[in-house]
């Protein structure tokens, strides 16, 4: 099932075009009318339990629905680094996932579908990468690799929005709409193997990055496993699973669409509104990024050597 949290509050199932309001149920039944509270239901029940909630529950165009952030405000966002060897090879990097483990985002990043990312600094490069994400069911430590999925309550998009430099991953990764998710959560029972699926992102219609996680350096369930070993993770928590070759500089005006097949597709707009001069020097530190490729270039977009 297609899971969806609302903006102003409340949650939702998505069924074809219609959305099905799954607060009343919710509330009816003593919980918080939220995504947290859809993820407790199924860990203490089942995912079937939660098709029961949308029984004579009310329905309306999936359209006119202004949907937030599948968890608006997650625990945690865990991110994992140079996961795929083609973005290692276009970055010029030496380590992947395998040496450098995980990092964290800024829970304060993520944001929804048809959202705004807004870009801060109008002298550096900001790129877009799309990435599977997967959204933690049930406290989890030390899970082995072969359960590690069992602790999966479904999955989403995400674009993981990327200044360039020698700062801090968590720094240049963590500003404000730098996380977009959704549109909605698909659940791990409908989803089933989340290691062959197709993911695509394309800004302004152009096609920048197409791969399959079937090409993971560490599968979906090697991340969870190694995430849950350096910390505990928490229901609602949400696991980035990293990025294919393909990123390049996002500007204002851009539109930018990460698809996942048997998901859905993630939309957001950017903007470079308000924007100022950056205040740290990492710009010509760091990792070096790929050409500005099809889409238009942005300040500071020239490859550092």
């Amino acid at each position: 099932m297609r899971l969806v949290s609302l903006e102003g509050g409340g949650t939702g199932m998505v069924e074809g075009e219609m959305l099905v309001d799954l607060s009343p149920a919710l509330l009816a039944a003593g919980f918080e009318p939220s995504m947290r509270s859809l993820i407790s239901l199924a860990g203490v029940k089942s995912f079937a339990a939660l098709g029961v909630l949308a029984t004579g529950a009310p329905r309306s165009p999936l359209a006119d629905a202004r949907l937030a952030a599948p968890v608006p405000l997650p625990g945690a966002v865990v991110a994992a680094p140079v996961n795929y060897a083609d973005h290692m090879a276009e970055m010029s990097e030496v380590l992947d996932i395998r040496s450098l483990g995980v990092f964290l985002k800024a829970r304060s990043s993520v944001t929804g579908p048809g959202s705004t990312v807004r870009l801060p600094y109008t002298d550096r490069r900001f790129d877009q990468e799309g990435e599977l994400a997967a959204v933690i069911g049930r406290e989890t430590s030390g899970a082995d690799e072969d359960e590690a999925l069992d602790a999966v309550f479904g999955y989403t998009c995400l674009l993981d929005v990327t200044m360039r430099g020698g700062e801090d991953r968590s720094t240049r990764k963590s500003f404000p709409t730098f996380t977009p998710t959704g549109p909605w959560i698909v659940t791990a029972d409908e989803l089933g193997d989340p290691g062959a699926l197709r993911l695509t992102c394309s800004v302004n219609g152009v096609v920048r990055q197409d791969a399959s996680t079937a090409e993971l350096v560490w599968s979906v369930a090697r991340v969870i496993s190694y995430a849950s070993s350096v910390m505990t993770l928490f229901p609602g928590d949400v696991v980035a699973t990293g990025t294919p070759a393909g990123v390049g500089p996002i500007v204002d005006g851009d539109r930018v669409e990460v698809t996942i097949e048997r998901i859905g597709t993630l939309g957001v707009e950017v903007s470079s509104a308000g924007a100022v001069a950056c205040p740290t020097l990492g710009a010509r530190r760091g990792p070096v990024p790929p050409p500005s490729g099809p889409g238009p270039s942005s300040p500071g977009s020239t490859p550092r050597s």
